[in-house]
């Protein structure tokens, strides 16, 4: 079989040096657009591809990225970290750390400041899950002109394009959280009652333009009541929820849209909300496992926690290597539970 290129080989096919390949292939500064160009012109040509263990072996040090995760969170998160921790030990193989660090998704100014702690000598890259607000997408500007590769992850950044975030695509979760209910109501007219923890976090928000696209054009007899906010707090979900009951005497479906169901789904059993309603929440924890046993859920949409780490750490990754990824590996599938299938 014939020999792999080698960079030897593509610097001559480019006309350049080997330690222009070098900066190239690296993404290092101080190299002409027409050198890149070249370059990246010849490894197409020739069909290079890079050893990646080789590269990783010449830096002479591992990748280390970290996930920026909120303070505030539940069995969701909790999930993400135990696939975190568990990415580590096996990552150590590879010469890849991943690490977790909290920020304060209430407050954009001190997290903005965590961020800007973070210095390209003590870490690679980086995948940040937090509402979008102007102080952090700064904070990622200055970042990635420090020289530290970022993505937006499970909660969209908008700024960063589709291609590198991290998540099922919401609005088709909303989407698909929308067909389920009005599949599963059969026919009945009424009201729908939405909740999630805000209605900053733009995860909630594309799957609330999903889910009202399905309801509105194909099941005209069901209305979708504006979305009520928990805060994570008990106390104020239970006020909320049960205030929505009082009003709407027609309520026949329940919608939480969060991340974090165990607050909703409580609350629902101390009112008795679900009886004779159906009820559609997100992620698979605990408690919304407990609760599709117990039929206080009907149906779970998910997003598998430790694909989403894997494939964060290959982006970051790729981003560091100056290559792409296989798209279709980092696809985030949309997922749907049900009693019978968890």
């Amino acid at each position: 079989m014939p020999m792999r290129p080698t960079t030897k080989d593509l610097a001559k096919a480019a006309g350049v040096s080997l330690a222009t390949v070098d900066r190239v292939l690296n993404g290092r500064t101080g190299v002409r657009e027409k050198t890149v160009k070249a370059v990246n012109e010849a490894i197409e040509r020739i069909g290079f591809e890079r050893n990646q263990v080789a590269a990783t072996l010449a830096r002479q040090r591992g990748y280390r990225f970290v996930f920026a995760l909120p303070r505030s969170g539940d069995e969701f998160l909790e999930e993400i970290v135990d696939r975190i921790r568990e990415f580590d030990k096996a990552g150590r193989a590879e010469m890849i750390e991943a690490d977790v660090i909290r920020i304060d998704d209430h407050d954009p100014h001190r997290a903005a400041r965590t961020l800007s702690r973070l210095s390209p000598e003590d870490l690679d890259g980086i995948a940040i899950m937090a509402p979008e607000t102007p102080q952090i997408r700064d904070a990622l500007h200055r970042m990635r002109e420090r020289g530290i590769r970022t993505i937006p992850f499970v909660a969209n950044q908008q700024e960063e394009g589709e291609e590198g975030f991290v998540g099922i695509e919401n609005r088709a979760a909303g989407a698909t959280a929308g067909r389920l209910m009005g599949r599963f109501l059969g026919g009945r007219s009424g009201s729908i009652v939405a909740l999630t923890e805000t209605t900053q976090s733009r995860d909630s928000l594309e799957r609330r333009l999903g889910f009202d696209r399905i309801i509105n054009r194909d099941y005209p007899d069901l209305r979708i009541l504006p979305t009520l906010e928990t805060h994570g707090d008990p106390g104020r979900a239970q006020h909320v929820l049960r205030n929505a009951l009082k009003a709407h005497d027609d309520v026949v479906g329940l919608y939480f849209m969060g991340a974090e169901a165990r607050v909703p789904i409580e609350v629902a059993r101390v009112l008795n909300a679900t009886e004779g309603r159906v009820t559609i929440a997100h992620e698979r924890t605990p408690s919304t496992e407990n609760a599709l046993k117990d039929g206080t859920v009907d149906a779970v949409i998910h997003q598998d926690p430790g694909h989403l780490v894997r494939s964060a750490v290959r982006i970051l990754r790729a981003k560091c290597e100056n290559r792409t990824t296989l798209a279709s590996q980092e696809r985030i599938r949309t997922e749907i539970l049900i009693a019978e299938n968890i």
